[in-house]
């Protein structure tokens, strides 16, 4: 198996692992698993990150379960959130930018 079908197999086994420990904590009245589903936007996040860390649509996936995941936990507004995303996005982007020129 080459390296792009491991990771395959290790984001999918990631994702089962985390799909059954947000079932189990919302069973057992934990974390409730409604609340939950941004971890799973994370988890896939990384697994496409593992894959090709200079995926633009993996950091956007990441960024988005972050924030809704802090809303969840933290009760946060999203426009609270909102005055400091768009300088972390302006951040990544050009840091991604100066990545790729550096490769080239």
């Amino acid at each position: 198996m080459d390296r792009k079908g491991t990771v395959h197999v290790i984001t999918g086994g990631m994702i089962l692992i985390t799909l059954g420990v947000l079932i189990i904590l919302g069973k057992t009245n934990i974390w409730s698993f409604n609340a939950s589903w941004p971890v799973l936007l994370i988890v896939i996040a990384v697994g496409t990150l593992m894959q090709r860390v200079k995926d633009l649509g993996g950091w956007i996936i990441l960024a988005v379960g972050v924030i809704f995941l802090l809303t969840e936990i933290f009760g946060m507004e999203i426009y609270a959130i909102g005055k400091y995303l768009l300088p972390v996005l302006l951040i990544v982007v050009g840091a991604n930018i100066l990545m790729n020129y550096r490769k080239n």
